[in-house]
């Protein structure tokens, strides 16, 4: 019955797996992710709608499975191996193999390389904490491989789930594309389904929920719920550093309710330094649970040259999980206006999710806390700048107004994030928050 719970909930990442179907000859596709974004569920509705045959391996749920890839490795070894268990048929051309929790069967990555030779039938990898369970693949499938990262749904595919029309959308995009004022009906909202989806976020067992019964106790209880699965997996897979991350894991929404929301490392002990806290930090980035913003503080490109290792932002994956961990009665608050709650740690972490989402690397500049801006990012060769305004002095910005003086031919766009509606000044755009969906 649960396999059947986010069915509804239309994802993008259906029409890559589309894409990658047609792609001839056609490489096996990895798809990386944290636990709960609806990874097995989307892709074993791509699979049964897609192929004649769908075949399905859970290596954390069928631990007997791994024994198939204990001997040899060649395609039909493995594929006779699998049929005398029970997998099958085996049909060429028309199957789609899933190999589930992958991370579990270390022997099974190693096999892709001869599956995807053999050429027999399609095949789909997928499993959490990709990035940290690999050291015992004795030889990675370079050059038979293709991955594809997939996230908690993002705030178009939240309105999709709500109801709300490719036509609205459409003219939304339009609005976004031309500066043009939005109507205010539609402003208004556009700003409540904003306002919901900063406290529901985009876990799809918490949207389904939501969008069911509109009962927030049920769909805060399933957040906590997915947080003390994250704990689980800190303390069953962190090793020597399961302790130390746990510290950063919860001390994250505390260090996003500063102003400045810099990840300290001495507020989680005296003395605590990079050194000792670097891999558990890591641990979380890689497992998806968490996504660094490193500071820059020469805006000049590349970014990825000038950042400082040691100075970061630490953003939780999704912002209905971070608000679930914050203060009690968070959501009233959000829900009745007061996106600026906690020094907008959830409108900056919204933000930040959405950009990853969309694929774009997150940067902050910070010149010796002089200037500061919440988000820089490559724009096709130029730097565009996002800075995040949950109050009413959203056309205050003395930080934004500085760089754009200083390097105008730097500068592709100059954007500004707030609640209220488009509008246009000395270079700077200013945008709704949920516009942040067209970036």
């Amino acid at each position: 019955m649960r396999n059947n719970y986010y069915i509804m909930l239309k994802r993008k990442v259906i029409n890559e797996l589309k894409a990658w179907k047609e792609i001839h000859p056609r490489k096996a596709l990895l798809i990386k992710g944290a636990r709960q974004v609806g990874k097995t569920t989307t892709i074993r509705l791509f699979g049964t709608t897609n192929y004649k045959n769908f075949i399905e391996i859970n290596f954390e749920k069928s631990p007997l499975a791994k024994q198939a890839f204990a001997g040899n490795l060649d395609a039909q070894t493995i594929i006779l191996n699998l049929s005398a268990m029970g997998y099958g048929p085996f049909e060429k051309g028309k199957t789609l193999v899933f190999f589930d929790e992958i991370q579990s069967c270390p022997q099974a990555r190693t096999a892709i390389k001869f599956l995807v030779e053999d050429g027999r039938c399609d095949y789909i990898e997928s499993g959490s904490l990709l990035g940290i369970n690999y050291k015992d693949v004795s030889s990675y499938p370079v050059g038979f491989e293709q991955q594809l990262d997939m996230y908690p749904l993002d705030f178009e595919e939240f309105l999709w789930g709500c109801g709300v029309s490719e036509e609205v959308i459409s003219s939304l995009r339009q609005a976004y594309e031309t500066n043009s004022h939005i109507p205010d009906f539609l402003h208004e909202q556009m700003t409540v389904y904003l306002r919901q989806f900063l406290i529901v976020g985009g876990m799809p067992e918490a949207v389904q929920a939501f969008i069911n019964n509109h009962d927030l106790s049920t769909t805060i209880r399933i957040q906590k719920n997915i947080v003390s699965s994250y704990r689980d997996d800190i303390a069953k897979y962190a090793a020597n550093e399961k302790h130390l991350a746990k510290k950063v894991f919860d001390a994250i929404p505390e260090q996003l309710c500063k102003k400045d929301k810099r990840f300290v490392l001495a507020s989680l002990e005296k003395g605590a330094s990079q050194r000792k806290y670097g891999d558990a930090t890591e641990w979380l980035v890689d497992a998806g649970i968490a996504y660094f913003s490193f500071n820059v503080s020469t805006l000049e490109l590349p970014f990825s040259f000038l950042e400082k290792r040691n100075l970061y932002k630490l953003f939780m994956l999704d912002t209905g999980l971070l608000c679930s961990m914050s203060l009690n009665e968070m959501q009233f608050f959000v829900l009745n206006g007061d996106i600026g709650i906690n020094e907008g740690a959830l409108t900056e972490n919204f933000v930040a999710t959405e950009l990853v989402k969309h694929g774009k690397k997150l940067n902050y500049y910070d010149k010796k806390s002089r200037q500061e801006l919440d988000f820089i990012f490559n724009d096709s060769g130029k730097i565009g700048i996002i800075e995040v305004k949950s109050g009413n002095d959203y056309q205050r910005h003395a930080s934004l107004s500085a760089a754009l003086n200083e390097s105008p031919q730097r500068i592709s766009r100059a954007i500004v994030l707030s609640k209220f509606n488009i509008s246009t000044s000395d270079n700077v755009r200013y945008y709704p928050l949920y516009m942040t969906m067209f970036l």
